[in-house]
């Protein structure tokens, strides 16, 4: 399963790396581009629920298997995105069904892996499942910088022997679980898909047109409204897609919270210090890649240690402490990445990622543990969906953060160079929304670099905020103790969702 769910983490954060090559190679616009990453996360994040609910219906290794297909096959097309007119729609509609193939792969993996271990081993075995499939998204820059030396199309084709594998292990381990057959809600899909996706859209294209653009406002607000609408018919409906009704369990809503305020800074933190990185510090792509990597350290070690405390004691103190550290780390790293030295700031990265992986393993795996048996699927969906859409919100906010300061100081420092003071606003508002661009790190000025790495102190200063709101949240609203096995192996002592 960790094989399967591999490419869609990967693909989180791959594609940012080469999407310069991409738009140049492929002659793409500038809006272009940006859906070819975008489309991708938009995709996941409409779909998961659906996802969850067919795994948890129609079978999960069925849906695992079909999965993985859809994805290598998505991404196969992507690699071979021809030249021309057909390039930008190509690349979108096969980001957007890479996307589909990932909806309906995770949950059902997870699902799988939930059912095959007995409550107080799954910590264990999902500790090594997210801290993997998590540190993957940290590999995804590092491995998009070194493979795009050799082509762009690589970061897609990667995916193909990853797949062949999966599919191989699928056939060899044989995986069982019990699933229930029923209606599918057609209603409720078009309703969250279309909610979803529409919220995303607004603030994925915020950093684009500006929040002062009625068309954002007016997409997230219908977004929001279709959401609410499906929240009223679901409860209403007979066979849902999702029963809300587990939301009444505290742990279940209260993990889900948590999980959602850390997603604004899980994902986004990969693009922003991949932007430092080659911006401020003046790295190439591959070498900002390996910065993350010591993120991803911190990360992989404490989700062991975080699993198995999930196992021994609950899920409570790993959360808090998780999100505590993650506070303290984004904290250090804010005073030091002004700097512009690698090596002062190495270990405030190792500590956020420490406390990222402390805390997002147990806060996953114990939402999903208080759904029934036979609604796994349904309730990954639900942790999934949040996750990625709390972190499209994250990337809006924080990137509009950082454009802002960004034009203020790059302003205040052309001014300071003797440019009227309207004309340096509208040249850096220029270098602010390019963020680099094209040039060579060699090409940018150390005046831009300097301004870039304040921006970004403030984006982790905002981010240690958020991730000490988020320890705040799970110290007052998760119990203490662990969660208690009622019946046969992979069952607990959960409240049943369907009632």
């Amino acid at each position: 399963m960790i094989f399967a769910v591999s490419m869609t983490f990967i693909d989180q954060t791959i594609v940012s790396i080469a999407a310069p090559q991409i738009q140049r190679h492929l002659g793409l616009t500038s809006t272009g581009v940006q859906w070819a990453i975008n489309a991708y996360l938009m995709s996941l994040a409409a779909l998961f629920a659906f996802g969850g609910r067919l795994a948890d219906t129609v079978g999960h290794r069925t849906m695992v298997t079909l999965g993985v297909i859809v994805f290598a096959a998505a991404s196969a097309m992507c690699g071979l995105t021809p030249k021309g007119s057909v390039a930008e729609a190509w690349i979108v509609i096969f980001r957007i069904l890479q996307g589909a193939g990932g909806a309906i792969m995770f949950p059902a993996a997870l699902a799988i892996v939930v059912q095959t271990f007995a409550l107080r081993e799954r910590g264990k075995a999902l500790a090594l499942f997210f801290g993997i499939a998590g540190g993957l998204t940290a590999v995804g820059p590092i491995l998009g910088g070194f493979l795009t030396q050799w082509t762009w199309r690589a970061i897609f084709w990667v995916n193909i022997p990853v797949a062949i594998i999966a599919l191989i292990l699928i056939v060899v381990s044989k995986p069982t679980t019990a699933h229930e057959s029923a209606p599918i809600d057609y209603r409720g899909v078009v309703l969250i898909a279309a909610g979803v996706g529409l919220s995303v859209f607004g603030f994925q294209q915020s950093l684009v047109w500006g929040w002062s653009n009625p068309a954002i406002g007016l997409s997230i607000a219908v977004g929001v409204v279709l959401l609410v609408v499906f929240g009223y018919v679901e409860v209403r409906t007979q066979s849902p897609l999702m029963k809300i009704s587990i939301f009444r369990i505290r742990a279940f809503l209260v993990e889900n919270l948590v999980l959602g305020i850390a997603m604004l800074v899980f994902i986004p933190v990969f693009f922003f210090a991949s932007e430092y990185a080659q911006i401020a510090l003046g790295d190439t792509a591959s070498k900002a890649g390996i910065f993350l990597l010591y993120f991803f350290i911190g990360f992989v070690i404490t989700a062991q240690i975080g699993g198995r405390m999930l196992d021994r004691s609950g899920a409570k103190r790993p959360v808090v402490v998780g999100c505590a550290l993650a506070a303290v780390g984004f904290y250090l790293w804010a005073g030091d990445v002004t700097s512009l030295h690698f090596g002062s700031q190495q270990w405030d990265i190792v500590l956020a990622g420490a406390g990222m992986g402390f805390m997002l393993g147990p806060a996953s795996t114990d939402a999903v543990n208080r759904a029934s048996r036979l609604s796994y699927g349904e309730a990954t969906g639900i942790t999934q969906t949040v996750r990625n859409f709390a972190a499209s919100l994250g990337l809006a906010v924080l990137g509009t953060i950082l454009i802002s300061e960004m034009k203020s100081r790059i302003t205040t420092s052309l001014v300071g160079q003797g440019l009227s003071h309207a004309r340096a606003a509208a040249t850096a508002a220029k270098i602010a929304q390019s963020q680099g661009g094209s040039a060579t790190p060699a090409s940018i000025p150390l005046f831009v670099r300097h301004d870039f790495a304040y921006a970004t102190r403030t984006v982790l200063f905002v981010m240690a905020g958020i991730m000490a709101a988020a320890a705040v949240v799970a110290f007052l609203g998760l119990e203490r103790g662990a969660q208690e096995e009622s019946g046969g192996p992979g069952t607990a002592n959960a409240v049943e969702a369907s009632t």
